[in-house]
């Protein structure tokens, strides 16, 4: 008969997940710039860690596309092109579309309420005037809304690896535009419709609004972007 009384719980907060978490923060936050040079040495010495648990996490910010491995030359922080921009909005369409589709019959009184309060925060945060990365934050809460009504555990998944990449890109375009996040009238007629009878009409102005993210955002875009090796050119900074 198998013995578990001397085990003890595992801790999901590792080293590494540690790391990848304060990495991934300092990217967001744009403490670490686009094409921004990261060397294992300083990012193990300013972690406190080895280097066999930040190499982990290094490995986990390049599955997740907020950090760039190439080879002779290092690992160094995503920049923004226009292809990313173009997989990553198409990608999202597929899945919130997919994720209203699966939340629609789903929707009560109560859950209703529930955006309406996200709206609000979220409209708070921008009249406010504070950081966007905070607005941003309460905006990827308002549209996390259809993904948990949906229940379906690998859309929800699917949704969670999408969202540092989007961060990532929403925070640079809105402090290109010095904005604490989005307009304040950008979700009216996207809460007023997810919360309505019409599920076709949810669905084209979802799309709409995310074809029109998409396009202020490549507008932000400094020039013709080209490849990752292209975009990284001459800024190879080292931490210090």
């Amino acid at each position: 008969m198998l013995k578990l009384a001397g085990l003890q719980p595992i801790k999901s907060n590792t080293l590494r997940d540690q790391a990848v978490t304060l990495i991934k923060q300092m990217i967001v936050d744009g403490v670490f710039e686009p094409d921004q040079r990261l060397t294992e040495a300083n990012l193990s010495d300013a972690l406190g860690i080895s280097r066999g648990p930040l190499r982990e996490a290094i490995r986990d910010l390049v599955d997740a596309r907020l950090l760039i491995s190439l080879p002779y030359k290092g690992i160094f922080v995503r920049s923004v092109s226009r292809k990313d921009l173009e997989e990553i909005y198409t990608l999202r369409r597929t899945l919130e579309v997919s994720a209203f589709k699966q939340c629609w019959e789903k929707r009560t009184s109560q859950s209703r309420a529930d955006l309406y309060r996200l709206h609000k925060r979220l409209l708070q945060e921008i009249s406010s005037g504070e950081e966007p990365d905070t607005a941003i934050a309460f905006e990827f809460e308002l549209h996390n809304w259809c993904y948990q009504l949906s229940e379906n555990a690998l859309l929800i998944q699917c949704w969670e690896r999408l969202k540092p990449s989007l961060q990532y890109y929403f925070l640079l375009h809105q402090r290109a535009h010095n904005r604490a996040g989005p307009f304040e009238d950008a979700h009216e007629r996207y809460v007023e419709l997810a919360c309505g009878k019409d599920l076709d009409a949810m669905i084209l102005h979802l799309e709409e609004h995310l074809q029109q993210g998409l396009i202020q955002t490549i507008q932000w875009l400094p020039g013709a972007a080209g490849s990752d090796q292209e975009n990284i050119g001459e800024r190879h900074h080292a931490i210090k």
